[in-house]
């Protein structure tokens, strides 16, 4: 079989249902900034020319309370794949995002308007991103978190290594950590290259999320601060669900280890 054939056969039940046709109004009973509700309806508009949905288990976001959500990053449009799928599951995301984003005209007024995170990423401010995140996880909000800190640059688009900022958040706050997987949303827009050139090739592109059973971090909670290796160990388990669910969406075993930017190669983590 190959990877999409695959999808659709495993997930054949949920595309029937098509969830994604349900009204937002009842789906979803969060409040929301009216900024986000608009995105999300102009999203609608445009979403079923560009992709063709293929969801399963939404059953596995909780319905309320603090969540932490944790996926792999695989192209420039997989946010609004990624949000679209978050949203129809009964909650609003708080996506940390690269700061730039933040700068830039009118992209950085929508998401500061949906009350998105900024990542302040390489300066003495980092660490406030967190401190951002665990106020809204603390309030009983979704916190929507891509471990790698980036589009993945694998050679053959495993998920990376990755940063502990997503462990620190799960150890200190206690709240679930919600793993999920996606495929075909690189097709949109390129991977860590945007590609308009895409966009004019007109036919549907086939994406698929799939969600996970809650991490289990236990063995990694002490009332004493984590250390650096067992946030280590915490990210490893992290990474590890969310890779398991990208396997079964592309129905091959990821190779030995995980790339690592820093050195260029994949390197096996820490377990």
């Amino acid at each position: 079989m190959t990877l999409y054939s695959y999808s659709m056969h495993q997930m054949s039940g949920t595309e029937t249902r098509k969830p994604w046709r349900m009204p937002l109004r009842k789906v979803n009973h969060e409040p929301a900034p009216w900024v986000y509700r608009l995105l999300v309806r102009v999203v609608r508009v445009f979403a079923p020319l560009l992709t063709k949905r293929h969801w399963a288990r939404q059953d596995v976001i909780p319905s309320e309370g603090g969540v932490l959500l944790v996926a792999n990053h695989i192209g420039n449009y997989d946010v609004l794949v990624l949000g679209e799928f978050l949203i129809w599951s009964g909650r609003w995301p708080h996506f940390l995002g690269k700061s730039e984003i933040f700068k830039t005209p009118v992209l950085g007024w929508v998401a500061r308007q949906c009350e998105q995170i900024p990542v302040l990423r390489n300066t003495t401010d980092a660490k406030q991103s967190l401190t951002y995140a665990r106020k809204a996880l603390e309030e009983g909000k979704m916190v929507a978190v891509y471990p790698e800190g980036t589009i993945t640059k694998d050679p053959d688009g495993w998920p990376m290594s990755a940063r502990r900022g997503a462990a620190q958040l799960a150890l200190s706050t206690g709240v679930p950590v919600i793993p999920v997987g996606q495929i075909g949303a690189e097709d949109v827009l390129g991977g860590p290259i945007i590609r308009w050139s895409k966009l004019l090739r007109l036919r549907r592109r086939p994406v698929y999320v799939l969600g996970g059973d809650p991490v289990d971090l236990d063995r990694f909670r002490t009332e004493e601060d984590p250390t650096s290796e067992t946030l280590d160990l915490a990210t490893s388990a992290i990474m590890d669900a969310i890779v398991a669910l990208v396997e079964q969406l592309r129905n091959d075993k990821a190779p030995e280890g995980r790339w690592d930017m820093r050195v260029g190669k994949r390197v096996v983590p820490k377990r």
